[in-house]
């Protein structure tokens, strides 16, 4: 028999899930009844959930005390996040109406360090625009001129798992590592990453990379004062949270030449765009459409994470994490247990 059989009251309420979602989540249950909402959590869909002990949540869904006040009403006992950031919920609220949170602290880091190499390849050489051109018949190289990647400088802020994942790579690049954290990593430093102060990321990086947790310390970290600080011609990436950039600030420094190369796979009012199909839509939001406008910035749509691994490891661990919950009112990974 199977483990959750064995638990009353095992059903899982899914909110913003999409195909791809119910796929793995499907292929890996063991006994838990899954009830998939493409729509986002937010104080109007709570009303959706019925005779659900677990919901499960996604980056963009709003998880505030007011949510969560409803869900206590409800009967939900736990908030089990299918990622690894957490900024969307508010931990005292759950404290206060006595909801456990869980979360996925670490599926594949090397999905999302990969694609931010994948971004800055694609930004330095072009290749997206190479793939459109030939297609035309077009084989000019003229506008396709990049860089080598040896011997520069790139800063990588914030070395969790994600960016240790990114610093070795960069490194098998040639590239000389610059890195900071509140903690300092000691296999990173015998890797060859020197570890040195945000104002000298800013000042002595050709490339920044952004691999921070989004709180009230790092909360637009790149914006008018630090892009000021920043060498000519420098690339910006950012495939963490979208908070961590002042929009306005990176298209005033996109324009005035300081920003030579933006790519970002996460953007500050992404839950209004992202993971949706709005192709035949008039989209509101100016700002990133004025970002989109710009030759030298790349747009992906909250993609970094999104590969077979890191699927197949996010639906195990949040089973594992709410199997866990059930029975045993704890989980062995402490990062897994925000609450």
């Amino acid at each position: 028999m199977s483990l959750v059989t064995t638990i009353s009251g095992n059903k899982i309420a899914f909110f913003s899930t999409q195909p791809y979602d119910k796929a793995f989540f499907n292929q890996y249950n063991d006994g838990f009844e899954l009830d998939f909402f493409e729509t986002q959590l937010n104080p109007q869909t709570v009303i959706l959930i019925e005779n659900t002990t677990v919901v499960c949540v996604f980056v963009n869904d709003i998880v505030n005390e007011a949510v969560i006040k409803q869900l206590a009403e409800k009967g939900v006992k736990i908030i089990a996040l299918r990622c690894a950031g957490f900024n969307n919920v508010d931990l005292e609220a759950a404290k206060k109406y006595n909801l456990k949170v869980c979360r996925v602290p670490a599926y594949s880091p090397q999905a999302v360090a990969e694609h931010a190499m994948a971004m800055i390849l694609t930004l330095n050489r072009k290749t997206h625009k190479a793939y459109n051109r030939v297609r035309e018949q077009n084989f000019s190289l003229n506008g396709l001129l990049g860089f080598d990647l040896f011997g520069k400088t790139v800063g990588i802020i914030g070395t969790g798992n994600i960016g240790k994942a990114f610093a070795k790579i960069a490194l098998g690049f040639g590239c000389k590592v610059l890195a900071y954290d509140i903690v300092t990593n000691d296999e990173m430093i015998k890797d060859g990453v020197e570890f040195v102060s945000l104002e000298t990321i800013f000042k002595s990086s050709n490339i920044i990379s952004l691999h921070c947790p989004l709180n009230a310390q790092t909360k637009h970290v790149v914006n008018k004062d630090s892009i000021a600080s920043m060498q000519d011609n420098v690339m910006i990436i950012n495939t963490s949270r979208g908070g961590l950039i002042e929009t306005a600030s990176v298209i005033e420094g996109l324009k005035e030449g300081k920003i030579g190369y933006l790519g970002i796979d996460v953007y500050e009012q992404e839950e209004k765009l992202f993971f949706r199909d709005l192709s035949a839509d008039i989209i509101q939001d100016d700002a990133i459409q004025r970002l989109m406008s710009f030759p030298n910035v790349l747009v992906t749509a909250h993609q970094a994470f999104f590969t077979n691994e890191a699927l197949t490891q996010i639906a195990l661990v949040t089973f594992n994490n709410i199997k866990s919950l059930l029975t045993e009112n704890n989980i062995e990974n402490k990062a897994a247990l925000l609450v």
